[in-house]
This record gives structure tokens, sequence and C-alpha cells, in this order.
């Protein structure tokens, strides 16, 4: 959307306000990481957001990727804006400074990825998946991998993919075939195919870092046997430099619904050399650091989405006029009203900012937790930080895509007609942001990590931890006169959260599948009641600056009033989740499979 702009207000909002992210900073080691260094930081950011990759949104989705025997073509200008994103050293920002990065902390560069992918979804995943493959470069590999690859990666010169999907297996990695043999210089030959692979093969950059799992030779059955290799579009020779070309290679690229500038490839390793990553069969445990990050990235990408269409919502709301308004002309001049004086104009608006305001505090809170997983030395709160966010990252994958499909619909809804015409640019944000429900793991594949794994594997304690946060905080602004409904709904709402999570688990004693069937609508519930918590944070800390005489109070009655509608209409959405959760599995069990073909 050409006319997106970077959300620079609201983000110092949660980063400095709500979260006092610079405290947090300077408790990290991060002193440098000033105030005014950060609103400095993201100007530049929001310039290049607005300037360089809004511009060649709409073209690249019209152009595509092309694809020609193996090579692949960005769609015009995708290149040039990612040689300057280079030149003003944006991959570097929150890597170590012994790789050529900047030392900056990472929820920092993460906080302007937002800007990056509304502005331009497909381009912002070419950098999108190198920080992933960085994170497990650093965490997992070996000093000569570190040395070899990642400077280059950190530096942008080189751009990295994960590589998990086969064929005949989506998200079930224990069928995976990819085979990898030794060779007598350390090194491995690696056979298969994998496929959905974002920027797997693109113009972008001189050299891509492949990060794939496969299985050795002796390797035992299902997940406990796969490993995970490193394997180079080029291999590099002894001063670090491409060299022959890897047979690695890219067999076709994926016509799409969306993303259309972003390259999702076929690839195809034959005798394609590759080294280990980490220990022979644990690939999978040290895959989830690229995974992990990738879901909170794709989270992301469901919050810009949901801003990016508020934003071209909002002023057609403004501009368009149709009808009176019920109450009275409100543009007695005009031959009509603008549409936003219409109650129903306006739910579909405040449904938006509320998500896309809420969401933001959610996903810049995980952030913060990220930072102290990183770089804390306390190891308590690292332990913390580590259990929130094991429970928070599927609900931020899952919660914040599909929350994007009802925003985005909503910003075709207001534009009627016009939003179904390319030119808005409102049916483009609705398919390139259809992904995001299923790329990482399904929705329903999150609310399992979530219920299943996260929430009954720790018998209930990584819940705990989270609804004690709640709590605590409730019980820190009960008798603020103002916010005592609020305080209360999130605090009834977290008890109900425990009890259902125990009746769940009493229900699946005797029936597994009431797992399953729960699951999802447990998710939803989850985020709801969370975002509800951080909307509860940000409407006392908007009365607070209001209390202290701020000059700004426009932003904080908005804020007031956006929580207001959140408390209103959006928390009461549990209820309806709640009778889902409670009519347990027999619904969708009972009916024989010969049924569903019933009538046709």
């Amino acid at each position: 959307m050409e006319n997106y702009k970077a959300t620079q207000r609201d983000t110092l909002f949660v980063t400095q306000e709500l979260l006092d992210m610079e405290s947090h900073y300077a408790q990290l080691g991060f002193e440098d990481a000033s105030e005014d260094l950060i609103k400095a930081i993201y100007a530049e950011a929001a310039k290049f957001a607005e300037n360089v990759l809004a511009p060649i949104n709409q073209s690249g989705d019209e152009e595509g990727c092309t694809f020609n025997d193996g090579v692949v073509t960005t769609p015009s200008g995708f290149k040039e804006a990612y040689q300057q994103y280079v030149e003003n050293g944006w991959p570097s920002m929150a890597h170590p400074v012994e790789f050529g990065g900047q030392g900056l902390p990472y929820s920092l560069a993460t906080s302007m990825a937002e800007w990056f992918s509304g502005a331009n979804h497909s381009w912002a995943m070419y950098p999108g998946l190198s920080q992933g493959c960085m994170e497990t470069l650093k965490a997992h590999g070996t000093k000569e991998q570190q040395e070899v690859y990642l400077s280059k990666l950190v530096e942008g010169t080189w751009t990295g993919t994960m590589c998990l999907t086969e064929p005949h297996c989506g998200s079930d990695l224990g069928m995976l075939k990819c085979k990898a043999e030794p060779n007598d210089d350390g090194s491995y030959r690696l056979n298969g195919t994998k496929i959905f692979i974002s920027a797997g093969e693109h113009d972008m950059s001189e050299n891509i870092v492949h990060i794939v799992l496969a299985r050795l030779p002796d390797a035992p059955a299902g997940t406990k046997g796969i490993s995970l290799f490193l394997v180079p579009k080029y291999n590099v020779d002894e001063n670090g430099n491409p060299a022959d070309r890897n047979p690695v290679k890219c067999g076709s690229i994926e016509h799409k619904m969306g993303i259309k500038g972003s390259a999702t490839c076929v690839m195809n390793f034959d005798d394609a050399k590759g080294f280990l990553i980490g220990e022979p069969n644990r690939g999978l445990a040290c895959m989830f650091t690229f995974m992990n990050i990738a879901r909170i990235g794709t989270g992301m990408e469901g919050l810009s989405a949901t801003e990016a269409s508020y934003q071209g919502a909002l002023a057609y709301a403004k501009d368009r006029l149709q009808f009176r308004s019920l109450t009275g002309k409100k543009n007695a001049q005009g031959p009509a009203d603008p549409i936003i004086v219409h109650p129903d104009v306006r739910r579909m608006l405040l449904t938006q900012k509320s998500l896309a305001e809420g969401k933001r505090a959610l996903a810049v809170y995980c952030m913060k937790m990220v930072d102290t997983t990183l770089y804390s030395n306390d190891d308590e709160a690292k332990k913390l930080a580590e259990s929130k966010l094991a429970l928070l990252t599927p609900i931020v994958k899952a919660f914040l895509t599909e929350t994007a499909q009802e925003a985005t619909s909503y910003g075709m809804q207001i534009y009627g007609g016009h939003g179904y015409i390319k030119e808005w640019g409102m049916e483009q944000l609705a398919r390139d942001t259809r992904i995001c429900t299923m790329y990482e793991g399904t929705t329903g594949i999150q609310a399992i990590d979530l219920l299943a794994r996260k929430v009954m594997g720790s018998n209930g304690e990584l819940l705990r931890v989270f609804v004690s946060e709640i709590k605590e905080y409730c019980a820190s602004v009960r008798g603020k006169a103002q916010f005592d409904a609020w305080v209360n709904a999130i605090d009834s709402h977290v008890d109900e959260w425990v009890q259902i999570t125990n009746d769940i688990a009493k229900s699946a004693q005797d029936n597994p599948d009431e797992l399953g069937a729960a699951a999802v609508d447990y998710l939803m519930y989850a985020g709801y009641v969370t975002v509800g918590y951080f909307w509860l944070q940000m409407a006392v800390t908007a009365q607070q600056k209001l209390d202290d005489g701020t000059s700004d109070t426009d932003f904080y009655q908005a804020k007031l009033m956006t929580a207001k509608f959140y408390f209103d209409r959006m928390l009461s959405r549990t209820r309806s989740l709640v009778s889902a959760i409670e009519s347990g599995s027999d619904n969708l069990m009972q009916m024989e499979e010969a049924l569903f073909s019933a009538g046709k």
C-alpha cells in the first residue's frame, strides 16, 4: 500500500511508556540504546518503509517473480531496495560486533520489521528468513561455520533459508526422507527435494545459505532421527568467498494466491555439499531456534497486515461520501456524509484498530522476553522469560494471523466494491496475509502445541507463570475506580482460563480427542484474554499520562476509547469460544466418514 505510514508514535508508546524498554536495555548492558537513539533509528526505518518499500509493493504483486531454468528473478526494484537495506546497515543491527554486527538488542531491530512487512510483505520475507538462519548458527554452529557464513549473513551480502517441508510431508517432519551421507572430508552429500522454500532462490544476494533437515544413514526413524545441515548455494573457497556452484537447484516456483513478489521454491538437492550443525539426530531441537523466531515473525506479519489495512480503510472512510448520518447531517455542504459517521463502519474500523494496537503490545512484550533469554546474566530471569515465550509463541503466531484475516476482510468491506479492485491495495493485503495462518505451522498445529505440549505438557506450569503475572498486575491497579470493571473482567477471565484448562485435561483422560476438539477455540480464547491484559495496561498508562498533564491528549484519549471498545465488544467473544469448548468432541467425531459425502 503506497500510502503506508510506519507507526512510530504508537511503537514508541509501547516500547518506552508501556514496557519501559530503555530501563530494560540498560539492565541488559545496552546503555547506548537510549530513547533518542531509538527515535533516530525509527525515523530512518520509517523513511525506508514508506519511501522505498511501499512504492514497489503493488508493482511487485503485479509483476511477481519469474523462473527460467533454475534462475529466479525478483520484481523490478526489489534487488535495488535490498542493496539499500544492506548499505543502511539494517541486517546487522541485532547481531554481535564480533561477527560484524552493531550489537543492538533483538527487540529494537524486530520492532521495525512490522513496518517493512506492512509496507511490502513480499519483499520483507527475503531478509526475514535470514534472521532465523543467523540465530541458528549463533546458537548451534561451529566456530568455523560462524566465521565463514555468519559474518556474511550479518553483513547482508548473503541471505538464508529454512528447508523443512517435503512433497509427502508438511508439518509431520518425522516422515521426511531427505538423506545426508558423510564424505571423507567431514562434509556430507545431501539428496532430496524440499518444497515451499521461501527465498530459496533469487537475485538479491550473492550467496544463499540453506538450513536443511535431513537423515543420516544410520538415523532412527521418526523425529529422533533428524539432523540439521548447512548447505550453501555456492561453495566457499579458503578466503570465504563464493566459489563453484553447489548442486542445490530451484526446480520451480509456486504460483500463489498472494505474496507474489516472494519466491516460494521447490529445491532439489543432488549430492549437494553440506555441513552438520549441532549433534547428529538432534536437528529438530536445533531447528526450533529457527522455527520459534519464524513463528513470532509470522505473527508480526499478521500485525503488519492488520495495521496496513486499518490505515487504508480509515483514510477511505474519512473521504468516501455515502448516505446521511442517522442522527442528522454531518457534512451539510456535501451531497452525503463521509462513511466514518456510520456505526457499522466504525465497528469495523475499531475492530481493526483495537486488534492492531493490542497485538503490537503483545508482540513487543514477546520481543522483550527474547532479549532476556539472549542477553541476561540472571538465570532466574532467563528461565522466567523462556517459560512465558513457550506459552505465548503459538498464541502470537496463530492469534495475530487469524485476526488479521478478519481485519483485512474489513479493509475490503469498508471500501465496498472498490475493495475488490486491485488499484486500492485492500485485496492484495487480504491475499498476501492469507498464507500467514498456514506457513510455520497451521493454526491447528499451533493450537495443539499450546494446549497439549505447552500447557498440558508442563502440567499447567507455563500457564500458571503467565497467569500469576496477570493477576499480580490486576491486584496492583485494583482500586482505580475507572478501571475496576476492566480489572475484574481480566481477573475473572484468567480464573476461567485455568478452569477451562482443568476441564479439558479431565475430559482428555477418557478421550484424547477432547484436546484436538478444544485446541483452536482454546487458543483464540487465550489470545483475546492476553490482548485484553495488554489493553488494560495501555489504558492505565494512558490515564496516568493524562493525569500528569500531557499535551498529547488526543493520542491518550484515543487509547482509552479504543480500550473501552475492546472490553465492551471484543473480549466478549470469549463467550462463544467457551461454549464451543464445552460442547466437546462428539459433535466432531461421531459422524462416520462415509456420511461426509452424503448427498453428493
